[in-house]
């Protein structure tokens, strides 16, 4: 089974974004100085960005500090994208895309890559599909000519062999990562209670088994003509390379594959807002083979960069990170009636769903864990947080940047998911700076407008016990 990166849930941004400290004019189109607009001092990646005559972006960063070099190409395709009762499809494709091509047999595109010291690796998530390759420096070459002869080739050397052989990989990756786990369960319902049946997150990204049965060579062919086109993708190359070269090999090998042009986005103009479609309390349970029961409470809440984002991301570290938050000091430590507890921004460019869960006790009866979670959610909407509880969120958020932009891999990432997102790859000062502007009085009052007791999902896992329920 080939191992994906956040295959099936939303992606989570721990990181913020690049900002370009300089004005530069690469293949005739110009990147405008946008430094004026940000924080005098702050985090920065330094990056040139171009495009190509099929219209595939093209983004440079150099960074001759290490021996390494990566390649990380961005496709705007997620689940969100796909039609009806072909679920799975975008995850499904991230599988084939490594099936070969006439050029690249079967296995060899792995096979070449780690014969020249590379490895690689891909995720899918509602919003978007992202390859990456990390090789040394003198196996770019490579690393170019092997993505290049996927995008142009995958979809018309596909076979019924080929789409049988990764349908049964990815369905049996549901069963190992999601039905066979304890509580797995939560990520097949959870979307479909959030969300009506025609918003474009109401199926999990990993997709139905009867769906994926369903599909057809026909089915992938004109998936992969339609998404996988050189306009709706981005390409980054980040690390120790030489500029001039690697432009001149990437307009060689990716400028003459042929293009439809931009495919239009089936959900944007319709589910971009950001209030919420639920009107009322959602209440549902779940049996799994489990030994506890668990207690999700789920709310719509701002996109992945819209206002609130940050707040939500922050009070999550506030609510439940590490021994110092409030629901562990409260449900752990202080009541005893939870053995963990947990609390998310799970971030979505059509909107997030900020999450708080608890697996109780034995004995402890699930109502009682959902007062206690209530009660503290009430303090955060009608009182501010402690100073030192702003400054501890703040602090873990930005460490964990910091910490993530030490890594090359990590940076191209962010400079394509700036650039799909937000169309700007040099945001990373702003994203940060989104942090740093939070208040205890704006935590707050997105929290008052967000955590609403009467428009939210409350979902139970309980145990299967003696072949029953209970």
């Amino acid at each position: 089974m080939r191992p994906t990166f956040c295959a099936f849930v939303f992606l989570l941004l721990a990181s913020p974004i690049a900002h370009a400290d300089h004005s530069t004019h690469v293949g005739g189109v110009s990147t405008p100085d946008i430094s004026a607009n940000l924080p005098e001092k702050g985090p920065s990646l330094s990056y040139e960005k171009t495009s190509l005559s099929n219209g595939m972006v093209v983004i440079f960063h150099e960074d001759h500090s290490l021996p390494i070099v990566t390649v990380n190409i961005g496709y705007k395709v997620g689940s969100r994208y796909e039609e009806p009762h072909r679920s799975g499809f975008a995850h499904l494709f991230e599988h084939l895309m490594f099936m070969g091509t006439e050029q690249v047999p079967t296995k060899m595109f792995d096979a070449w890559m780690e014969a020249a010291g590379g490895w690689n690796n891909a995720w899918t998530s509602e919003d978007r599909t992202d390859y990456y390759d990390v090789a040394p420096p003198n196996a770019l070459p490579l690393l170019l000519w092997l993505e290049a002869d996927r995008m142009r080739n995958v979809g018309r050397f596909m076979t019924a062999e080929k789409l049988e052989a990764q349908r049964a990989v990815v369905r049996n990756e549901r069963r190992q990562s999601i039905e066979n786990v304890p509580y797995g369960i939560v990520e097949l319902r959870l979307p479909e209670l959030m969300y009506a049946a025609e918003h474009p997150y109401h199926h999990p990204v990993i997709g139905s088994h009867e769906d994926l049965e369903a599909a057809t060579v026909d089915d992938v062919k004109r998936f992969f003509s339609t998404w996988y086109d050189p306009a709706n993708a981005s390409l980054v190359v980040a690390g120790d390379f030489n500029r001039a070269d690697t432009e001149a090999k990437i307009r060689s090998l990716f400028g003459t594959i042929p293009s439809n042009g931009v495919p239009k986005d089936p959900g944007a103009p319709q589910f971009s807002d950001q209030k919420t479609t639920l009107t009322q309390t959602v209440r549902d349970t779940l049996h799994d083979k489990v030994e506890l029961p668990k207690l999700v409470i789920a709310w719509q809440s701002p996109k992945l960069f819209g206002s609130g984002d940050a707040e939500l991301d922050l009070l999550a570290d506030v609510l439940a990170d590490g021994k110092a938050s409030r629901l562990y000091r409260a449900l752990v430590v202080d009541q005893k009636i939870a053995q963990e507890v947990e609390a998310n921004q799970e971030n979505g460019m059509l909107g997030s769903r900020f999450v708080v869960s608890a697996i109780a006790r034995p004995g402890v009866p699930l109502a009682k864990i959902e007062a206690a979670i209530d009660a503290e959610i009430d303090r955060v909407r009608e009182k501010d947080v402690t100073s030192d509880e702003m400054a501890r969120a703040r602090n873990g958020y930005e460490t964990a940047f910091f910490r993530r932009i030490e890594s090359v891999r990590e940076c191209a990432q962010l400079l394509n998911i700036y650039e799909m997102d937000l169309g700007d790859p040099g945001y990373l000062a702003r994203d940060l700076a989104r942090y740093t502007a939070v208040t205890p009085s704006s935590m707050r009052d997105v929290a008052k407008r967000v955590l609403d007791k009467n428009a939210r999902v409350i979902l139970q896992v309980l145990p299967v016990v003696e072949g029953a329920v209970r």
